[in-house]
């Protein structure tokens, strides 16, 4: 005769969503161990799940690529997104409508896609408000181009949290958050 024996773990508020944003801080980070040369090439990619070559991308691509790590597909949730709303989003480029391959590879797009999906934080120059999953954005400094990527687990010399990011020589993991003016402050949990 068999037994059935019910096991119920209670996790303690919040453990989810902290599970959850380690696990994306850590897929962030481990995407500083692929060599990826900095491509911002328009690709036709599939649909949904679609990426450009595993060797090649930008920014964005780091964020997407740590999302997809934790079991999300930003290319479908931005692309129905903005389907649904489509006047919400930037005029940047000119777009009449949505295009599936490139539309949640823009760094403004996203913040629009963040902030729509009630992940919008205060920005702070306190360094213990940003925690391991955040996702942050940047307008460089000279430049003023849009710039993205994933706070990380671990602390840079400074103190702050340091960031998986590719501002151009492949996905890193630098001491940068304070290093240019901080355009948006992102808290997302599926």
């Amino acid at each position: 005769m068999f037994r059935r024996i019910f096991l119920i773990l209670v996790l303690a508020p919040g453990a989810a969503a902290a599970d959850f944003a380690t696990d994306l801080a850590r897929a962030a980070e481990e995407r500083a161990a692929h060599r990826v040369v900095y491509d911002p090439s328009y690709v036709r990619l599939a649909y949904p799940m679609g990426d450009v070559p595993d060797d090649r991308g930008v920014c964005t691509d780091v964020v997407i690529r740590a999302l997809r790590g934790v079991g999300v597909d930003l290319q479908q949730l931005v692309h129905e997104d903005m389907r649904a709303a489509f006047r919400k989003y930037p005029k940047i480029w000119g777009l009449t409508r949505t295009d599936r391959n490139i539309d949640h590879r823009r760094v403004p797009n996203l913040e629009t896609f963040f902030t729509r999906r009630g992940a919008s934080l205060p920005v702070s120059g306190d360094p213990a408000d940003y925690k391991p999953g955040d996702i942050v954005s940047w307008r460089l400094s000279g430049s003023g181009l849009a710039h993205i990527g994933v706070v990380t687990t671990r602390a840079g010399p400074s103190g702050a949290p340091m960031i998986a990011h590719n501002i151009g020589a492949g996905t890193r993991v630098e001491d940068m958050l304070f290093d240019h003016p901080i355009s948006g402050h992102f808290r997302y949990r599926p």
